[in-house]
């Protein structure tokens, strides 16, 4: 009888603790899950909040384009807190500013996304983390920033993805790559679908910023197989080309096969 109740005692014991260690998984999740995660509005010593209606008495223009932004429509179902939607939640709060009438060093007395980036990591922390990666735009050294490529206020934030606008998607990188982006007559057909098919506008890991490393990234539109017996087994085919003894040196590109990846005025398989 005796050792029936110390079993009891021990499976109560055993319980408890169990309860007790879920209690505090579930209280230590409650407090790292996403959507209770808290950002601090952005601050700017010595000014307050005042609202989107003071930013648009000057800047009308901004304002009356940026409902059709996505950014416009960023408003928490609870955001009881100053500087957490609108202007100011990118810009700092602009009591400063407008005291200054927009003048008197902007940088000091509002934030400017174009020239300081934190203000969009503090949203945007994946891309953030892209731009640590080995191979990237430089726009933590300065020498970009985030305006250049993006319109936070209109609808260009984000860029159309097909019909008639696909060749908007390379106008961006076009500005700087000129070379990579004119026209050709024999047009690498990945240029149609944009550069962001082969390379991360960010950063990355490979060289040139690609999204995969070596020939894989070809690979993914241009199939390799296997021939026929007849072209002796184990021959890698790549569309009606036996390329066995070309992809031992190397990638499509780096083996001194199709330089001209982006595309060539004479050459239709983009050798020169």
């Amino acid at each position: 009888m005796r050792g029936l109740k110390m079993m009891n005692v021990n499976w109560l014991a055993a319980l408890a603790l169990t309860l007790s260690a879920g209690v505090c998984a579930l209280l230590v999740g409650s407090c790292s899950t996403v959507d209770r995660a808290a950002v601090a509005p952005l601050q700017i010593e010595g000014a307050t909040f005042v609202g989107n209606k003071a930013c648009a008495d000057c800047h009308a223009d901004i304002t009356r384009a940026f409902p059709a932004s996505p950014h416009a429509r960023l408003h928490p179902e609870n955001g009881q807190m100053a500087g957490q939607s609108g202007c100011e939640s990118c810009h700092g709060p602009g009591s400063k500013h407008i005291a200054m009438g927009g003048r008197g060093g902007v940088e000091k007395f509002i934030i400017n996304p174009g020239v300081n980036p934190e203000a969009c990591f503090q949203c945007h922390l994946e891309i953030r983390a892209e731009f640590h990666f080995p191979q990237h735009h430089p726009v933590p050294e300065g020498k970009m920033n985030c305006v250049q490529c993006h319109d936070p206020h209109g609808q260009d934030i984000m860029k159309p993805q097909g019909g008639l606008a696909m060749a908007h998607l390379n106008d961006t990188c076009a500005q700087c790559h000129r070379e990579q982006t004119r026209p050709m007559i024999f047009e690498h057909p990945a240029l149609r679908e944009g550069c962001t098919v082969c390379h991360d506008p960010h950063g990355s890991i490979n060289p040139k910023m690609l999204t995969v490393r070596d020939s894989n990234l070809c690979l993914r539109c241009h199939a390799q197989v296997q021939g026929p017996a007849a072209g002796g087994p184990g021959n890698i085919y790549i569309g009606n080309i036996d390329h066995t003894t070309f992809l031992r040196y190397g990638t499509c590109w780096s083996a001194g096969c199709h330089t001209a990846v982006h595309g060539s005025n004479i050459q239709p398989y983009y050798f020169y």
